[in-house]
């Protein structure tokens, strides 16, 4: 296969890698601080959507702290980024509270029975927590049912309509998440509905977290309207601190995942099948679903060549898509998935025993490739039993 113009060496990593632009990395950096010093709001660093922890001593440059879904993910904030570290989980266990408390500044609960259940031990707690509510502003412009936190039903967050003055007792703050890759029209009209509901709680409390979803760094992102709208609300309720925790944002077009083609078969149409797979290594194709770029291909039928992509796992539905080349695939040759950094090395398995891809950075200044990590087979072993 004629190689396309590559932004790096990618014959320089192992296949299959997730491999991370530094300089792509910063340059969403660098907005996030723009946004942070025109609206005056703190942004954390979702650990759900980017947890690369070597390049968080880039991050911490820029970032206010990292906020947490579970006691690993909180350990993992504060043992290697530092700043402030934000919990949230839908229900909280006692060993689970155990292993938070050592390490959140910031606490927020699903429910007031959580609240209720734990506030004690917050209270003897050696290090001061800042606790506050997560709630339901019944009000979404999702378009997956799958990621509607505010869908009919949903487990996430208390609805105004069960709530009562007395739940707030000793709360200092509020968290809403209603967003999932939406611009900065659906925060204004969430946060309408989030001041209709909750408003005449705001006097009471020091600080409210916008969630995340926010799409910051993409290119037809409205920024203006974004600092606008957080500077509107922080000129409405002056004593508040305004978080926002994107994940995506900060790694959206950062990263590419390499892979490399084992074998070529025919069955109602080519079929390349790769070193990596859909289930194991970018469980979003599946889950979402879409269709993720290739570096040089087209739309089936666009260009000389059609292959569906399929991967290693023995999952039936383990296919990528299907996509066009101008010249023919050929055992060796390598693939580059596009924007590849976010929810994929969080979301990864070792199903079926494959491996983990490698992990690598481009160097932003020499654009020289290293290779971070490497698994191997004790990586798989020492999840089981």
């Amino acid at each position: 296969m004629a190689e396309p113009s590559y932004p790096f060496d990618i014959h320089a990593c192992p296949s299959p890698a997730y491999v991370v632009d530094d300089a792509r990395l910063r340059a969403n950096l660098e907005r996030l601080r723009e946004v942070q010093a025109a609206s005056g709001a703190r942004i954390l660093l979702a650990l759900k959507g980017f947890a690369m922890w070597d390049t968080f001593p880039m991050i911490r440059h820029y970032l206010v702290g990292t906020t947490a879904s579970g006691q690993d993910e909180a350990r993992l904030g504060a043992e290697t980024f530092g700043g402030e570290v934000h919990v949230y989980s839908p229900a909280f266990g006692d060993a689970e509270m155990s292993e938070v408390l050592r390490h959140a500044d910031h606490l927020s609960f699903n429910s007031p029975a959580q609240w209720r259940r734990f506030r004690d031990r917050v209270a003897r707690a050696p290090r001061a927590i800042s606790c506050g509510l997560r709630v339901n502003p019944e009000y979404s412009e999702g378009k997956v049912a799958i990621y509607d936190p505010c869908a009919p039903g949903s487990r996430l967050g208390t609805r105004a309509a069960d709530l009562t003055p007395a739940d707030l007792e000793g709360l200092e703050g509020l968290h809403f998440h209603t967003l999932c890759e939406q611009n900065s029209d659906a925060l204004e009209h969430t946060l309408e509905a989030f001041e209709a509901k909750f408003g005449q709680h705001l006097p009471g409390m020091a600080w409210v977290n916008f969630g995340g979803g926010h799409h910051i760094t993409r290119d037809d992102y409205d920024v203006e309207r974004l600092v606008r709208v957080i500077r509107d609300f922080r000129a409405r309720h002056p004593h508040l601190t305004v978080y926002l925790e994107p994940g995506e944002a900060i790694a959206l077009n950062t990263g590419y995942l390499v892979c490399s083609v084992l074998d070529i078969v025919e069955n109602e149409g080519t079929i390349a099948i790769l070193d990596t797979s859909a289930t194991a290594h970018m469980p979003d194709v599946l889950e979402m679903p879409y269709r993720p770029e290739i570096l040089g291909a087209g739309e089936p039928g666009e260009k000389a060549h059609t292959y569906r992509l399929g991967g290693q796992t023995c999952l039936a539905g383990d296919i990528v898509g299907e996509y066009s080349f101008d010249a023919p695939l050929k055992v060796g040759d390598r693939l580059v998935f596009t924007d590849m950094a976010h929810y994929t090395m969080v979301k990864t398995t070792t199903f079926n025993g494959i491996r983990l891809p490698s992990i690598c950075r481009i160097d932003e200044a020499n654009r020289e490739v290293r290779t971070v990590k490497t698994f191997g087979y004790m990586d798989y072993m020492q999840r089981l039993s």
